[in-house]
């Protein structure tokens, strides 16, 4: 197995090919003597026959998470001005997220993934360069870091009970009411803390920044994953469809949920209508539905979508509004923010109500 040095050393050869041919041909990269500990290495770069030239001070990491930003570059970075403000830090890593690139932007640290997220600015000798590459980890980085990631439906389970409850929360409280592991609960509060999504204080969770954290889970999830749904046409149109719900059986009252769009606009409007979406309980058949409501399969133009409930939490604090059960205001948003066309933004606006009116739909710690 190779070690860390070697990895590290062939990561940070792999970044100065990248830097290179960024550059161009008219452009020298040399790596230079490193005088200092505290950096991987030490690169000018200079364009050819100018005897400008600038140096980097680089930082290779195979994780570059917020936290990692916040409390190992900028601490550097701040110090590193304080002795030459023309010296600039370099960040290469084989993949750094939206969040931690922001973060890097904002506190004036150039960065090199070898996905193609790229951001240097150095004004002497001018250099501007920017270029996106992944949003998502690819799979080799994911290994590297060895984090626990928001998708899936475990994930889901503990993302929503930190968003629904305030806070503090503490590890053993989280595993009791999810029923997940303790293990993986304390695994993807470890990569939630390295996100900077969650604040601890000793083993209590004391802050936790639940918009976000929203966003990131969506972000790691597709609401109309392949398989997942069918599309359906309610020849009465949608209203009808609601208004005849409630006259159902109990098993298909209790066993549909309306989230999305339609859920959304219980709270705020960013467009009307839309399509019904509609999770399925597992203890009901999705052609069975259709058949009891009446409605037609199409393959173009539904406005009408049954959707496989992927866990019974997407149920948790659930409402029923005039005999219709509606998801909660948290579980909405994700699957806005993970959905299609203008779904997002239904999602965005929703969150931003969640900000101004808490009381609305957080729990109590009585109410997990």
């Amino acid at each position: 197995m190779e070690s860390p040095l070697i990895r590290e050393a062939h990561l940070l050869e792999q970044g100065i090919q990248a830097l290179s041919g960024l550059l161009g041909p008219e452009w020298q990269v040399t790596q230079r003597p490193n005088k200092s500990k505290a950096f991987d290495a030490a690169l000018e770069v200079r364009a050819d026959g100018d005897s400008t030239f600038t140096q980097l001070l680089v930082e290779v990491t195979r994780a570059a998470p917020p936290r990692f930003v916040m409390e190992r570059l900028v601490p550097k970075v701040e110090l590193l001005r304080e002795v030459n403000h023309y010296t600039n830090l370099l960040v290469i890593a084989p993949w750094i997220s939206s969040q931690a690139r922001e973060l890097l932007r904002q506190n004036g640290i150039a960065y090199l993934d070898l996905t193609g997220n790229v951001d240097i600015r150095v004004p002497r000798p001018a250099i501007i360069i920017h270029t996106v590459g992944a949003e998502k980890a690819p799979r080799s980085a994911a290994r590297e870091a060895s984090r626990t990631t928001l998708a899936g439906v475990k994930a889901g389970r503990l993302v929503r009970l930190l968003a629904d409850v305030p806070p503090p929360h503490r590890a053993t409280d989280l595993h009791r009411d999810s029923t997940l592991s303790l293990p993986y609960v304390s695994r993807l509060l470890d990569a939630l803390e390295d996100q900077l999504l969650i604040r601890r204080e000793g083993r209590t969770i004391a802050n936790v920044d639940w918009a976000q954290l929203l966003r990131a889970r969506a972000h790691e999830t597709s609401l109309l994953a392949s398989g997942s749904y069918q599309g359906f046409l309610a020849p009465n149109g949608v209203p009808a469809l609601l208004r005849e719900i409630p006259s159902l059986s109990t098993e298909y009252v209790d066993g549909l949920s309306v989230t999305g769009s339609y859920a959304a606009q219980r709270y705020v409007q960013v467009a009307v209508g839309g399509q019904l979406m509609l999770y399925v309980g597992p203890w009901l058949n999705i052609d069975g539905v259709a058949d009891e409501l009446g409605l037609l399969p199409v393959t173009e133009g539904a406005d009408v979508l049954l959707l496989s409930e992927p866990d019974s939490f997407v149920r948790r604090r659930s409402e029923f509004v005039d005999g219709v059960q509606y998801v909660a205001p948290s579980q909405a948003a994700l699957d806005c923010l993970a959905g299609p066309g203008r779904m997002p933004a239904e999602g965005e606006a929703l969150l931003d109500f969640m900000e101004a009116c808490p009381q609305e739909w957080r729990a109590s710690k009585n109410d997990v």
